[in-house]
């Protein structure tokens, strides 16, 4: 080892770590990487080829090469690990040292940690990253979080490893504390919203209008060159043409239909219902992953009770044109309500979140990018406390313009006993937040007379109570 000294230390050397190394790397900066995997020490160390970039299993040798103060960047699993690293690394570090995590911790994991450590004037940023491996090689979305002067320490490096949207990158100080791990979180329930649409539609052209992996490509490519325009768009054309190297078929006929979830998106729903957020879309996509892991009860199911043998005799390309509007329509309330969460979260939590800013560090590198993301972001624009974007013009014009055809595929669905639950929710939140009255005086009336919980009235104002006429 040279006596160089780097610039920053990277904890994690996965396909995510590495990338980013090499990112940073590319980028003018010096990294050495730290994991007791000494493969993966060795793998990069072999493949960096430059004196830019080092690693070792060293945790001394790692810390002493380090520039002082001491930069650090975490990219281990959320949890447990996280709290092991740290309190390795704990003694050796001193006043004004810097650890990022760049993991999807939890966010109040995020608060205790930099509570902990400002205790030693120790400082700590949780640091949320969307884009996959390549995102992290060629560009990622980067949503920091903690103090923003700590955070102008790394700004420039940060800048220059994000993606970039319009030559803008994707990355910018969101707020104090775990701000920016808050706002990953979101992102993910978001993504899995989107992703619980997208199969929802493929089910229905699939079942009802038999289309071919060729077809459902053409489909799904031409929709990416329209207002559906977005990176879950894109790969999903991608994924009906790729062949499968195991046999004759398209991979996406080979795998079962059971998926898996980390939890950030069960997170949200989580941190919304105790923030009485309504977030229905994203609430059915992590209980749909939950259901499709029922793999073997449900095909004990279809083989007692089957599935609706009425079969589709309309114009395909009628259907195809309503689910390319009722999808757009389900999408929208996805960032509608991911937005209304962080809107309420920001208050709560005093983030003071800047969702123009959010939407825009949204349109490149991440999972989630959308030309709709554009579009958010001028609306946050023109009213930055915009409590939701269904009273923005634009979205309600967008939303009443497309709602003929989300209302047409959910009739096809119930008619064919082909699910599509985050169709029904996004329908569902829009007629609701759109409707002047709704049937909550029942509610009330009811918890009233059961359990004395009191209501409000609507023509005086004050607290009350009935001694309603309770059979004994």
């Amino acid at each position: 080892m040279k006596e160089t000294k780097f610039d920053y230390g990277m904890i994690g050397l996965g396909t995510m770590g590495c990338n980013l190394v090499y990112n940073m790397s590319d980028n003018g900066y010096t990294v050495i990487g730290f994991d007791k995997n000494r493969s993966q020490v060795e793998t990069l160390k072999k493949e960096a080829g430059t004196e830019k970039i080092s690693a070792t299993s060293d945790l001394n040798e790692f810390l002493n090469t380090l520039k002082t103060p001491k930069v650090i960047i975490m990219l281990v699993p959320a949890g447990k690990i996280v709290d092991d690293v740290i309190s390795e690394l704990k003694p050796f570090l001193s006043k004004n040292d810097l650890l990022m995590d760049f993991g999807n911790s939890h966010f109040t994991d995020t608060n205790r940690r930099s509570e902990q450590l400002e205790e030693s004037a120790i400082h700590f940023m949780g640091v949320g990253i969307s884009g996959g491996e390549l995102g992290a090689r060629h560009g990622p979305s980067i949503m920091p979080g903690g103090p923003k002067k700590v955070y102008e320490r790394v700004a420039e490096m940060l800048k220059a490893v994000s993606a970039k949207a319009n030559n803008e990158p994707c990355v910018t100080w969101l707020g104090p504390g775990s701000a920016g791990h808050y706002v990953k979180m979101v992102h993910n329930g978001i993504e899995y919203g989107l992703m619980q649409l997208i199969a929802e539609a493929y089910h229905l052209l699939k079942e009802c209008a038999a289309m071919s992996n060729d077809e459902l490509h053409t489909v799904f490519s031409k929709w990416n060159e329209g207002e559906l325009q977005s990176y879950l768009i894109e790969i999903t054309a991608d994924i009906f043409m790729q062949k499968d190297e195991l046999t004759d078929s398209r991979i996406i006929d080979r795998i079962l239909d059971s998926a898996k979830q980390k939890g950030t998106g069960a997170w949200t729903s989580e941190d919304a219902m105790n923030l009485q957020v309504p977030i229905p879309v994203i609430d059915i996509a992590v209980s749909m992953r939950d259901l499709s892991a029922y793999k073997n009860e449900r095909e004990v199911a279809h083989q007692n009770m089957g599935g609706s043998e009425v079969k589709f005799t309309g114009d395909k390309n009628d259907l195809v044109k309503w689910v390319e509007q009722a999808l757009y329509f389900s999408i929208i309330t996805v960032y509608v309500q991911g937005m209304a969460l962080l809107q309420v979260a920001s208050k709560k939590y005093k983030y003071d979140l800047k969702l123009e800013d959010i939407a825009a560090i949204w349109r490149g590198g991440c999972i989630i990018r959308a030309a709709l993301l554009e579009d958010i972001r001028s609306a946050f624009s023109k009213q930055p406390d915009l409590s939701n974007l269904i009273l923005s013009v634009a979205f309600s014009k967008k939303l009443m313009q497309s709602q003929e055809g989300i209302r047409k595929v959910i009739q096809t669905g119930v008619g064919f006993g082909i699910p599509v639950p985050a169709m029904m929710g996004a329908l569902a939140y829009f007629d609701s937040y759109r409707s002047g009255w709704l049937p909550a005086n029942l509610i009330q009336a009811q918890r009233d007379d059961f359990g004395a919980h009191t209501y409000e009235r609507n023509d005086r104002e004050g607290i009350f109570h009935t001694h309603w006429n309770q059979k004994k």
